[in-house]
């Protein structure tokens, strides 16, 4: 890392040919701050506003004072949560093959994820923040996570919201479960199980998780065994973050948000290996006998300066959610850009033409997140943007956007410090494509050992 000194996408062609669905968002709708009705004073509900950026409020407010972030754990107890886990949510789309356009009816949601750090208890945050109707989550347990579908036995644990079995989350908003008295472990894998008698009607989830999901006809959220859970997904639903409290890592402002595109989310990672960069971090961070919490707020094809219908609200827009409205975040790494460059002026980008997007408008977009990073007082990591020559929307004209704005995240002093990924994964032959042995194929993605890599370049003292 040098002091002060993507998806990207999935395949151009492949995703053109696929229908997308869903509406362009400038912002999620915002709940409101009070429990509605059916909700029993559940805790922790919040709006989800991402606004313009900069200027917009909601959960970040409550991560940083007031409600039930760094200082309160929804009875006023005033314990310091942290996240464990975590996922940024997207709006329903048929990109990919999917659950989340028709939603939930008398089904079960099986969802393992595993954490970056422990403690004494734990809850769960649910969204809806892309759902036009009140969603209602009729009942939540959290285990141990065995084998597949299957969890421990004796771990199944029954979660209440405001002291209930039940939930119903505002359209646009958030809830969080009560605590519940559980010993975690860093890097331990929790299975989290939803039964939802519906309709749920179109489900905000997180399309791209490199993990399966399970769901079954019926309520079965307090099975043990995986037998009723006969379908399969790669993709989260309405589960947007695992908080912990107590124990030893209890320090203010230490979480690691890792900000970006599909090579902060993932892609082309083991499926259910934990093989993404943030998931190596924070087994770096734990080896030291000191873990943290290392948050994943990647959403492939997510770009700086533009909406999407299928990859997510702008950088700029949806940093003041994802990142500051996590409890205790005291940095984050900027990883994003190489969707900007690839996807610039192109007419069949899916969801409709992209903008031409300037080296000027990139730069500003940084800006933009460097600032808004600053005004809540977290240190703010540049990560230059790793090579993509031979992938399917390479061009020399974005090459050349590329280096240049690499060149001024190393030498403009406006980050707080800088990771270079371009060098740490660049062919030594070819310093414009990714090394062979980091190459996951699409001469975009890195492969398991180029996301090792990246987390390898990441210096734990600077965070």
């Amino acid at each position: 890392m040098t002091r002060r000194s993507g998806v990207a996408l999935f395949a151009a062609a492949v995703l053109a040919a696929l229908p997308v669905l869903g509406t362009e968002r400038e912002a999620a709708a915002v709940a409101a701050s009070a429990p509605v009705a059916g909700v029993a004073g559940a805790s922790g509900i919040s709006g989800a506003a991402a606004g313009s950026g900069e200027g917009s409020t909601g959960r970040f407010a409550e991560a940083h004072g007031s409600g039930y972030g760094n200082g309160g754990d929804g009875h006023g107890h005033g314990q310091r949560w942290r996240g464990g886990w975590a996922t940024s949510v997207q709006a329903p789309n048929a990109l990919s093959p999917n659950w989340s356009t028709q939603g939930f009816t008398d089904q079960t949601v099986r969802q393992v994820v595993r954490v970056s750090t422990g403690g004494t208890q734990a809850r769960i945050e649910l969204s809806n923040r892309y759902g036009r109707t009140p969603l209602t989550v009729t009942g939540a347990t959290v285990a141990r996570a065995g084998k597949g579908a299957t969890v421990q036995d004796g771990t199944v644990r029954k979660l209440l919201f405001g002291r209930q079995q039940s939930v119903t989350v505002p359209a646009g908003g958030e809830v969080r479960s009560d605590g519940l008295p559980m010993k975690v472990k860093a890097l331990e894998s929790l299975t989290v199980t939803l039964y939802l008698a519906g309709p749920t009607g179109p489900a905000t989830f997180h399309q791209s998780s490199f993990a399966t999901t399970y769901r079954a006809a019926g309520d079965h959220r307090a099975d043990t065994g995986g037998a009723a859970f006969t379908e399969q997904s790669q993709s989260w639903y309405y589960l947007s973050g695992v908080e912990v409290t107590g124990g030893k890592d209890d320090a203010r402002r230490s979480a690691v948000v890792a900000f970006g595109d599909s090579i902060t989310d993932g892609y082309g990672s083991t499926v259910d290996a934990n093989r993404r960069y943030p998931d190596a971090l924070a087994e770096r961070l734990a080896a030291t006998g000191h873990p943290r919490s290392v948050l994943n707020q990647g959403i492939g094809g997510n770009r700086v300066t533009a909406d999407s219908t299928w990859a997510g609200e702008k950088g700029v827009a949806r940093f003041r959610h994802d990142v500051l409205g996590e409890p205790n975040v005291g940095t984050v790494i900027v990883l994003e850009g190489i969707n900007d460059i690839g996807a610039s002026a192109s007419p069949d980008w899916p969801g409709g033409p992209a903008p031409d997007v300037s080296l000027a408008q990139l730069i500003e977009g940084h800006r933009s997140l460097i600032r808004q990073a600053h005004a809540a007082g977290v240190k703010v990591i540049g990560a230059t943007v790793t090579p993509f020559k031979g992938a399917a929307y390479y061009s020399e004209r974005g090459e050349a956007k590329r280096d240049a704005l690499n060149e001024w995240i190393r030498t403009s002093g406006e980050y707080d410090e800088v990771v270079d990924l371009d060098r740490a994964l660049a062919d030594p032959a070819d310093r414009d494509r990714l090394a062979p042995a980091y190459d996951v194929g699409d001469h975009l993605h890195p492969s398991d050992a180029g996301y090792r890599a990246m987390a390898e370049a990441v210096d734990l003292d600077e965070l």
